[in-house]
């Protein structure tokens, strides 16, 4: 069976070597007679896929010596709150808005500590970034806080601020959730990065924190201890029972991700490289045809489009509907925007293949002669 598209926001489409391989270890993991799921997490067998996997994540992302990274429970949003309780000592804390996503964290951050709004692009409807340059930023800040891609308006940082050079000592720190494992990260300029794993990495219900190894140890008394990332880093993730079979097919997916090939007219591109040219490629496909279509629009300055999440409207919105149900025929499934933002939404994270993006202007193209 052909299998459709899947351009959801997240829970997200996984790679089908993946699926694949899961659905042949389901029953047996490797002859040890049992499945990922029904594995202690203290025993051999699971503490030998949990550290591959973190030995593979580290490796792609080039993560250095001196962070921690931490598989966690409770999403992008459970760290909204623990991240202050974490780092914030209670004192004040700089947030950038840059959309709906950093919006709740700046929210939810409140609760625990003096938050200072730096810069927001909220006069432009989360359209564009407001200039690094821009930024208010605080003497005493805890930390810098921003959302590196905004996942509902479909606004990326391409590069990432470099803090010194604004004058601020505050660590930085990047929600990442929906471009984590898409693109390389700076971390001379990157003091913590976090996100879900819905997106690129694998199912929900595990959350990956990345830290510098100084950060830790700052949590507020009122943290509770498996959410303190001194405690989670001391025990390697195992202080309380993890999502032991979400970490699994997260490895299997880094796994895949060191199996990629890419061929450029720069060379062969292995791994992440692969990965980030795959889908620049697919970013610009969809974007060129939106632009040039006349009958679709996208409404974000070009100099900071998210590769992974490109909202779209139609000029006649009368059309959706149509546009929706015609798409679904077609094996283009999840498609609607995000409710607060209407339109179109088409998430194409690392697991969509070029040929879903074409697929997807093949369609556009089709419904916008049909309807024009």
């Amino acid at each position: 069976m052909t299998r459709p598209f899947n351009f959801s926001a997240g829970p997200a489409t996984l790679p089908e070597d993946v699926l694949q391989q899961a659905a042949s270890e389901m029953l047996d993991w490797h002859g040890s007679g049992m499945g990922v799921m029904e594995m202690s997490h203290r025993g051999k067998e699971f503490i030998s896929i949990a550290q591959q996997a973190e030995a593979d994540l580290r490796e792609i992302l080039s993560v250095p010596a001196n962070y921690k990274i931490l598989f966690m429970q409770g999403g992008a949003l459970a760290e909204n709150a623990l991240l202050p309780m974490n780092l914030s000592r209670g004192g004040r804390t700089d947030y950038v808005i840059t959309g709906s996503w950093s919006q709740k964290s700046a929210k939810e951050a409140r609760k625990y500590c003096d938050v200072h709004i730096a810069a927001t692009n909220e006069g432009d409807t989360h359209t564009t970034l407001p200039a690094y340059g821009s930024w208010q930023l605080s003497k005493d800040a805890a930390y810098v806080h921003v959302c590196s891609n905004e996942t509902i308006h479909g606004v990326e940082m391409h590069a990432l601020p470099d803090l010194k050079a604004l004058g601020s000592d505050a660590p930085l720190v990047i929600d990442c959730s929906s471009h984590l494992a898409s693109r390389p990260l700076d971390w001379s300029r990157v003091a913590v990065a976090y996100g879900g794993a819905q997106k690129n990495i694998g199912p929900s219900g595990l959350t990956l924190v990345i830290i510098r190894d100084d950060l830790l140890g700052r949590a507020l008394p009122i943290t509770p201890s498996a959410f303190d990332y001194q405690t989670v880093a001391n025990n390697e993730s195992m202080f309380n029972t993890p999502p032991t079979y979400a970490w699994y097919i997260a490895g299997l997916v880094f796994q895949w991700i060191k199996r990629q090939r890419e061929s450029t007219p720069a060379g062969d591109l292995v791994g992440l490289a692969a990965i980030e040219a795959r889908n620049v490629a697919k970013a610009t496909l969809l974007y060129d045809y939106i632009d040039a279509s006349g009958f679709y629009v996208n409404k974000v300055a070009r100099d900071c489009r998210s590769r992974m999440n490109i909202p779209f409207f139609l000029h006649n919105e009368a059309l959706n509907d149509a546009f929706l149900a015609g798409a679904k025929e077609a094996g283009l499934l999840q498609l609607k925007g995000h409710k607060s933002v209407g339109g179109m939404r088409a998430s194409i994270y690392n697991a969509m293949p070029l040929a879903g993006v074409q697929a997807l202007v093949d369609y556009m193209t089709h419904f916008a002669k049909t309807h024009g």
